[in-house]
Protein backbone atom coordinates (compact mmCIF):
# COMPACT_ATOMS: atom_id res chain seq x y z
CA UNK A 1 0.00 0.00 0.00
CA UNK A 2 1.13 3.64 -0.76
CA UNK A 3 0.34 6.97 0.30
CA UNK A 4 -2.86 6.84 -0.65
CA UNK A 5 -3.79 4.52 1.75
CA UNK A 6 -3.95 7.34 3.83
CA UNK A 7 -7.49 8.43 1.98
CA UNK A 8 -9.31 6.21 3.98
CA UNK A 9 -10.02 9.39 6.43
CA UNK A 10 -11.50 11.12 3.88
CA UNK A 11 -9.23 14.24 4.99
CA UNK A 12 -10.56 14.14 8.59
CA UNK A 13 -7.97 14.48 11.89
CA UNK A 14 -10.42 13.01 13.96
CA UNK A 15 -11.86 9.51 14.27
CA UNK A 16 -14.02 8.40 16.55
CA UNK A 17 -13.50 4.85 17.77
CA UNK A 18 -16.60 3.20 18.26
CA UNK A 19 -17.54 0.46 20.86
CA UNK A 20 -21.25 -0.42 19.32
CA UNK A 21 -23.65 -2.10 22.46
CA UNK A 22 -26.49 -2.70 20.26
CA UNK A 23 -27.42 -1.64 16.19
CA UNK A 24 -30.25 -0.26 17.82
CA UNK A 25 -27.84 2.67 18.18
CA UNK A 26 -26.55 2.40 15.02
CA UNK A 27 -28.71 4.80 13.19
CA UNK A 28 -29.19 7.38 15.63
CA UNK A 29 -24.94 7.06 16.39
CA UNK A 30 -24.59 7.94 12.78
CA UNK A 31 -26.46 10.82 12.51
CA UNK A 32 -24.89 12.28 15.72
CA UNK A 33 -21.56 11.77 14.33
CA UNK A 34 -22.40 13.31 10.58
CA UNK A 35 -24.08 16.17 12.10
CA UNK A 36 -21.02 17.02 14.45
CA UNK A 37 -18.96 16.90 11.42
CA UNK A 38 -17.54 13.78 11.48
CA UNK A 39 -15.94 12.13 8.33
CA UNK A 40 -14.68 8.89 9.45
CA UNK A 41 -15.19 6.29 12.30
CA UNK A 42 -13.74 3.20 13.54
CA UNK A 43 -16.22 0.35 14.59
CA UNK A 44 -14.96 -2.02 17.34
CA UNK A 45 -15.86 -5.91 17.06
CA UNK A 46 -15.62 -5.66 20.47
CA UNK A 47 -19.87 -6.97 20.73
CA UNK A 48 -21.42 -9.63 19.59
CA UNK A 49 -23.40 -6.93 17.69
CA UNK A 50 -20.47 -4.91 16.28
CA UNK A 51 -21.40 -6.79 12.62
CA UNK A 52 -25.00 -5.64 12.24
CA UNK A 53 -23.61 -1.82 13.81
CA UNK A 54 -21.38 -1.45 11.10
CA UNK A 55 -23.50 -2.59 8.54
CA UNK A 56 -26.54 -0.33 9.44
CA UNK A 57 -23.85 2.37 9.86
CA UNK A 58 -22.84 2.20 6.28
CA UNK A 59 -26.39 1.57 5.31
CA UNK A 60 -26.98 5.46 6.67
CA UNK A 61 -24.18 6.49 4.85
CA UNK A 62 -22.49 9.99 5.55
CA UNK A 63 -19.33 8.54 7.15
CA UNK A 64 -16.32 6.25 5.70
CA UNK A 65 -16.59 3.38 8.14
CA UNK A 66 -13.50 0.93 9.33
CA UNK A 67 -13.79 -2.05 11.54
CA UNK A 68 -11.00 -1.75 14.14
CA UNK A 69 -9.98 -4.76 16.70
CA UNK A 70 -9.88 -6.93 14.22
CA UNK A 71 -7.64 -9.88 14.67
CA UNK A 72 -8.00 -12.33 11.94
CA UNK A 73 -8.09 -12.46 8.65
CA UNK A 74 -11.97 -13.85 8.59
CA UNK A 75 -12.86 -10.92 10.49
CA UNK A 76 -11.47 -8.52 7.97
CA UNK A 77 -13.63 -10.51 5.64
CA UNK A 78 -16.75 -10.13 7.25
CA UNK A 79 -16.09 -6.13 8.63
CA UNK A 80 -15.96 -5.81 4.32
CA UNK A 81 -18.64 -7.72 3.66
CA UNK A 82 -20.31 -5.75 6.37
CA UNK A 83 -19.78 -2.22 5.17
CA UNK A 84 -15.73 -1.32 6.42
CA UNK A 85 -13.81 0.47 4.03
CA UNK A 86 -10.38 0.64 5.65
CA UNK A 87 -9.11 -2.40 8.69
CA UNK A 88 -8.08 -1.11 11.69
CA UNK A 89 -6.04 -4.05 14.36
CA UNK A 90 -4.28 -3.55 17.64
CA UNK A 91 -1.30 -5.02 16.95
CA UNK A 92 1.00 -6.07 13.30
CA UNK A 93 -0.49 -9.12 11.64
CA UNK A 94 1.16 -10.30 8.53
CA UNK A 95 -1.95 -12.82 7.69
CA UNK A 96 -4.59 -9.81 8.33
CA UNK A 97 -2.39 -7.54 6.13
CA UNK A 98 -2.26 -10.02 3.21
CA UNK A 99 -6.00 -10.41 3.52
CA UNK A 100 -6.66 -6.98 3.45
CA UNK A 101 -4.09 -6.59 0.63
CA UNK A 102 -6.69 -9.09 -1.34
CA UNK A 103 -9.46 -7.75 -0.44
CA UNK A 104 -8.26 -4.37 -1.75
CA UNK A 105 -8.88 -2.08 1.70
CA UNK A 106 -6.40 -0.20 3.66
CA UNK A 107 -5.19 -1.86 6.72
CA UNK A 108 -4.15 0.05 9.50
CA UNK A 109 -1.84 -2.24 12.17
CA UNK A 110 -0.94 -1.30 15.85
CA UNK A 111 2.36 -0.54 16.62
CA UNK A 112 4.03 -0.41 19.96
CA UNK A 113 7.88 -0.47 19.22
CA UNK A 114 10.16 0.28 16.29
CA UNK A 115 10.73 -3.94 15.18
CA UNK A 116 6.72 -3.66 14.77
CA UNK A 117 7.33 -0.73 12.68
CA UNK A 118 9.52 -2.22 10.52
CA UNK A 119 7.79 -4.93 9.73
CA UNK A 120 4.82 -2.89 8.65
CA UNK A 121 6.83 -1.01 6.53
CA UNK A 122 8.26 -3.80 5.14
CA UNK A 123 4.80 -5.24 4.67
CA UNK A 124 4.20 -1.89 2.22
CA UNK A 125 2.13 0.08 4.68
CA UNK A 126 3.04 3.75 5.22
CA UNK A 127 0.01 4.62 7.85
CA UNK A 128 0.39 2.85 11.71
CA UNK A 129 -1.59 2.93 14.50
CA UNK A 130 -0.21 4.14 17.75
CA UNK A 131 -1.27 1.78 20.43
CA UNK A 132 -1.74 2.38 23.37
CA UNK A 133 -0.36 5.48 22.87
CA UNK A 134 -1.03 7.43 25.90
CA UNK A 135 0.34 3.53 28.28
CA UNK A 136 3.38 3.71 25.98
CA UNK A 137 4.54 7.33 26.68
CA UNK A 138 2.28 9.67 24.91
CA UNK A 139 3.80 12.18 22.96
CA UNK A 140 7.50 11.56 23.82
CA UNK A 141 6.97 8.13 22.94
CA UNK A 142 5.42 9.26 19.58
CA UNK A 143 8.19 11.64 18.93
CA UNK A 144 11.05 8.74 19.53
CA UNK A 145 9.89 6.25 17.72
CA UNK A 146 8.94 8.56 14.43
CA UNK A 147 12.36 10.37 14.83
CA UNK A 148 13.60 7.18 12.42
CA UNK A 149 11.17 6.96 10.19
CA UNK A 150 10.15 10.31 8.88
CA UNK A 151 7.80 9.23 5.85
CA UNK A 152 5.33 6.87 8.49
CA UNK A 153 2.50 9.01 9.85
CA UNK A 154 0.47 7.93 12.70
CA UNK A 155 -3.01 7.70 13.81
CA UNK A 156 -2.45 7.42 17.28
CA UNK A 157 -5.18 5.70 19.67
CA UNK A 158 -5.58 4.51 23.39
CA UNK A 159 -6.34 6.99 26.47
CA UNK A 160 -6.34 9.92 24.23
CA UNK A 161 -9.21 12.33 25.85
CA UNK A 162 -10.34 15.99 24.58
CA UNK A 163 -7.87 17.36 26.80
CA UNK A 164 -4.39 15.80 24.71
CA UNK A 165 -5.95 16.47 21.54
CA UNK A 166 -4.34 19.67 20.66
CA UNK A 167 -1.26 18.26 21.38
CA UNK A 168 -1.38 15.12 19.34
CA UNK A 169 -2.40 16.69 16.16
CA UNK A 170 0.52 19.39 16.29
CA UNK A 171 3.00 16.76 15.62
CA UNK A 172 3.86 16.70 12.13
CA UNK A 173 3.78 12.80 12.48
CA UNK A 174 0.62 12.75 13.06
CA UNK A 175 -2.54 11.67 10.73
CA UNK A 176 -5.31 11.84 12.69
CA UNK A 177 -6.25 10.78 16.12
CA UNK A 178 -8.71 8.10 17.26
CA UNK A 179 -10.52 8.18 20.51
CA UNK A 180 -13.88 7.40 22.10
CA UNK A 181 -14.00 10.37 24.30
CA UNK A 182 -16.85 11.71 21.40
CA UNK A 183 -19.02 8.54 21.65
CA UNK A 184 -18.83 5.99 24.60
CA UNK A 185 -20.44 3.01 25.29
CA UNK A 186 -22.01 4.79 28.04
CA UNK A 187 -23.59 7.79 25.63
CA UNK A 188 -24.91 5.26 23.77
CA UNK A 189 -27.02 3.29 26.57
CA UNK A 190 -28.38 6.26 27.71
CA UNK A 191 -28.98 7.64 24.20
CA UNK A 192 -27.11 10.63 24.77
CA UNK A 193 -26.49 11.87 21.02
CA UNK A 194 -26.95 14.95 21.29
CA UNK A 195 -23.70 15.02 23.82
CA UNK A 196 -22.40 12.74 21.65
CA UNK A 197 -22.81 15.17 18.29
CA UNK A 198 -21.46 18.40 20.76
CA UNK A 199 -18.66 16.25 21.39
CA UNK A 200 -17.85 15.66 18.16
CA UNK A 201 -18.60 19.22 16.54
CA UNK A 202 -15.86 20.21 19.65
CA UNK A 203 -13.28 17.46 18.77
CA UNK A 204 -13.94 18.86 14.91
CA UNK A 205 -13.75 22.31 15.42
CA UNK A 206 -10.19 21.68 17.59
CA UNK A 207 -8.75 19.34 14.53
CA UNK A 208 -8.99 22.48 12.11
CA UNK A 209 -7.51 25.05 14.03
Amino acid sequence: MTVASAAFLSGARIMPVLTVPSAASAGPLAEALVAGGARCAEVTLRTADAEHALKAMAAHGGLTLGAGTVLTPEQAERAVAAGARFIVSPGYAADVVAACRKLDVPCVPGVATATELMRALRAGLDTVKLFPAEPLGGIRALRALAAPFPHVRFVPTGGIGADLLTDYLTEPAVLAVGGSWMATAAHQKRGAYREIRRLTAAAVERSMR
